[in-house]
């Protein structure tokens, strides 16, 4: 069977980030099983335009502003050859790829951007961008199945007017991290990790530095991702006088990543929504917590709150849990032995088998 998926964007892409892992991880899972797989993602200067990687067939057509497009027209004037199923990722926006095909089509959801549009598109664009995810997009699949990453997204499917039964949950799984030689750092040290954008909500983090520093003045943040705010929160750390004490790495290998999170005291996710939350499982498989915001969702279920890590309900407890967990060796380890507990609980094969699954029923 050949399943097309459809993503606007994949992992070498400067802007991708953990929902882009998912897919790969999910699409190798496929090949692995007999399927042949076709990633159809924008184009970048990162990567070739055609290649195949680990038996998944990438095909870079477009830009992020015109992916949607050019992926439909594509598939309806068949350029991905014979497509047996399309795997249609929502991130907001649908590809339409219903309009374009009579072949089943399953419809992947990481989480649902209420919050998010007016914050990224203020006005009349963010406004129709909703309408679309919230009205037009649940209409035109009515008759798709859904995956979704957590059983946070699948309620808020369910209010969107998505039928219960059509949606299947496929948490994300953690990978073995590397073996590196870093340690804990002597000093403290946090993290976040992501892409730098308004709704991850890194000035969050900066907040949490400024007041951990008042009782550990050697405290430093790391900041590992890139992405188009990079200049507003640089500026943002500079009028808090605390260049010296955030590190923007950008886009790090993966070896860096896993060095920095296993350096780090406590890792932050002040996003505003995730759907899972990637970096929790990474962080934790190093014996670092997590302190996120429970209104985010999926961090309801990644993070085990008292447990693995911390969950806060705005921004001065999520201030106020970082200086205790930094204070606290004691609860510090507590939590982080939890985090390395609740990590090893989900696997990307398990991940690959229900995600298969669902698309060979």
């Amino acid at each position: 069977m050949h399943i097309l998926i459809c993503n606007w964007r994949d992992t070498r892409n400067p802007e991708g980030g953990g929902s882009e892992l998912y897919v790969e991880q999910m699409a190798r899972g496929l090949v692995a099983r007999g399927h042949h797989v076709t990633i159809a993602c924008a184009k970048h200067p990162a990567a070739a335009d055609d290649e195949v990687v680990d038996g998944v067939r990438y095909v870079r057509r477009g830009t992020k502003l015109d992916i949607y497009l050019v992926t439909v027209l594509r598939l309806l004037l068949r350029r991905y050859g014979r497509v047996d199923l399309v795997v249609d990722v929502q991130n907001g926006l649908p590809f339409f790829t219903r309009l374009a095909t009579r072949r089943p089509v399953v419809v992947l959801v990481h989480h649902v951007h209420r919050e998010q549009w007016p914050v990224v598109y203020p006005g009349v664009v963010g406004r129709l961008g909703w309408w679309i995810e919230s009205r037009l997009s649940p209409r035109l699949y009515r008759r798709s199945r859904y995956v979704t990453v957590s059983e946070a997204s699948r309620r808020e499917l369910v209010e969107l007017g998505v039928d219960d039964d059509r949606i299947t949950v496929v948490h994300n799984g953690t990978a073995a991290p590397p073996q590196v030689r870093a340690g804990r750092s002597e000093l403290a040290r946090l993290c976040v990790l992501g892409r730098l954008v308004p709704h991850k909500q890194v000035e969050h983090a900066v907040d949490a530095l400024e007041a951990v520093r008042t009782s550990h003045p050697g405290a430093t943040l790391d900041v590992v991702g890139d992405g188009w705010w990079s200049e507003e929160l640089h500026d943002y750390v500079a009028r808090r006088g605390l260049t010296d004490a955030v590190t923007f790495h950008g886009h790090v290998d993966d070896l860096r990543k896993h060095e920095l999170l296993a350096e780090a005291w406590v890792m932050l996710l002040p996003s505003l929504k995730e759907g899972w939350g990637l970096v929790v499982g990474e962080a934790g498989a190093h014996g670092t917590p997590t302190i996120a915001y429970r209104s985010a969702g999926g961090t309801t279920e990644s993070i085990d709150h008292k447990d693995s890590g911390l969950l806060v309900d705005d921004h001065d407890e999520l201030v106020a849990a970082t200086c205790e967990v930094v204070g606290d060796v004691q609860w510090r380890t507590f939590l982080g032995e939890g985090a390395r507990a609740k990590s090893a609980t989900f696997t990307w094969p398990g991940a690959q088998q229900r995600f298969a699954d669902v698309l060979d029923g």
